[in-house]
């Protein structure tokens, strides 16, 4: 079994590192403030090939293993989860999804751009009342022609506000299970599609969140990916990369939170000696450093799954649940060791308690994952 980073791995991890410490986290406290999404970090972060790093490089991609992909976005989401996001979602819910299932017309006109940074991706499941049950949705796509009319409200688009494509699930036929569920890959600036101001995030704010409304947009049958019914087999292959790569964000995140807590641990003082010599802080620092490795250890391990399996729904799940949760727990001590230092607008802790809080939520709530990881363990013949 191999433990340890290959050569390449370990030079890219540095890259990334160096980016992220030079150009995204001077930043990250504004982009939580402003709320904006961070067009110019985008473009940078493309010019280091991190907005298609799995598309391989004859499609314009960087080309590169899960595992290096998940390094850096754990990279980019210790400086600003924000960013980290971004790049999930153009990654694994976009730019993944087109290579794997769309038609060489689409493939044609979307996948370089967006491995590129030339197009942002957006990716539209959830709506009102389909989240979790994401196979209920209410979201139509009627025949009509040689096409199909798109009706409906999708909502919390990622990415959605500086989008030029999407992939949008509609309901296009009666059938359990999601079987009546297709995919589509729609341009945004398509006659009858608006985007509206979602509520004001508490976490990853700058992430672009928009809800999408859909009256009467015309689409073709060329803009179905993986074919009638089959959206459903999409956005489960789709959610098990953004699974591992949202689990490797949340590293970033709960690192950042330890780097914090160490940090003040080892300067403030009490009764003449530093705080990190008490036992009660050591213990709590103890803790957060063995779960963070550990969920590395799981999102390592999904990642690796990835490069070899066509689906790894349950190592996805895993390393999504522990590694949120452990963040959030990272974040919550760390909150608890700076206390007044730490529990003020504007502070790294206060913005990264509330990232972690959100990771837990995109991408599948610790709930689901259970669920998820439930049946499968349940299912298991041994």
């Amino acid at each position: 079994m191999q433990l340890e980073l290959t050569p390449e791995q370990v030079r890219f991890q540095k890259t990334v590192r160096d980016f992220a410490a030079t150009a995204i986290a001077p930043r990250a406290l504004e982009i939580d403030a402003s709320d904006r999404f961070p067009h110019d970090l985008v473009s940078a972060a493309a010019a280091l090939r991190l907005l298609g790093v799995t598309v391989p490089s004859a499609a314009g991609g960087a080309g590169r293993d899960y595992v290096s992909y998940a390094l850096a976005v754990e990279e980019v989401a210790a400086a600003s989860a924000t960013l980290g996001a971004i790049l999930v979602v153009n990654n694994s819910l976009v730019a993944e999804v087109v290579h794997r299932f769309g038609t060489a017309g689409q493939k044609d006109a979307w996948l370089a751009r967006l491995a590129s940074g030339r197009a942002v991706g957006a990716f539209a499941l959830s709506e009102a009342q389909a989240g979790t049950d994401a196979a209920s949705q209410e979201t139509a796509a009627t025949a009509q022609g040689d096409g199909y009319v798109l009706r409906g409200c999708k909502v919390w688009v990622a990415n959605g506000a500086a989008a030029d494509v999407a992939v949008i699930f509609a309901a296009s036929g009666a059938a359990a299970a999601g079987r009546g569920v297709s995919a589509f890959l729609v341009p945004l600036d398509r006659p009858g599609l608006t985007r509206e101001a979602t509520g004001d995030p508490l976490g990853v704010r700058g992430l672009g969140c928009v809800d999408l409304r859909l009256e009467d947009v015309e689409v073709p049958a060329s803009a179905l990916l993986a074919g009638p019914g089959r959206g459903f087999d999409v956005a489960k292959w789709a959610l098990d990369g953004a699974r591992v790569a949202i689990g490797a964000a949340a590293l970033g995140v709960g690192r950042a939170a330890f780097d914090e807590a160490l940090r003040h641990a080892r300067t403030r003082e009490t009764f003449g000696n530093p705080i990190g010599k008490y036992q009660a802080i050591q213990w709590q620092i103890a803790d957060i450093a063995t779960e963070l490795d550990a969920a590395r250890m799981l999102v390592l391990r999904a990642a690796a799954a990835k490069d070899v399996r066509e689906r790894t729904t349950l190592e996805a799940s895993m390393a999504k649940l522990a590694a949120s949760e452990a963040a959030q727990r990272a974040a919550d001590r760390a909150m608890r060791i700076l206390a007044s230092a730490g529990y003020r607008r504007g502070t790294a802790v206060e913005r990264l308690l509330r990232d972690a809080r959100a990771l837990e939520i995109v991408a599948g709530t610790s709930e689901a994952q259970r669920m998820i990881i439930a049946a499968r363990v349940a299912a298991d013949p041994r």
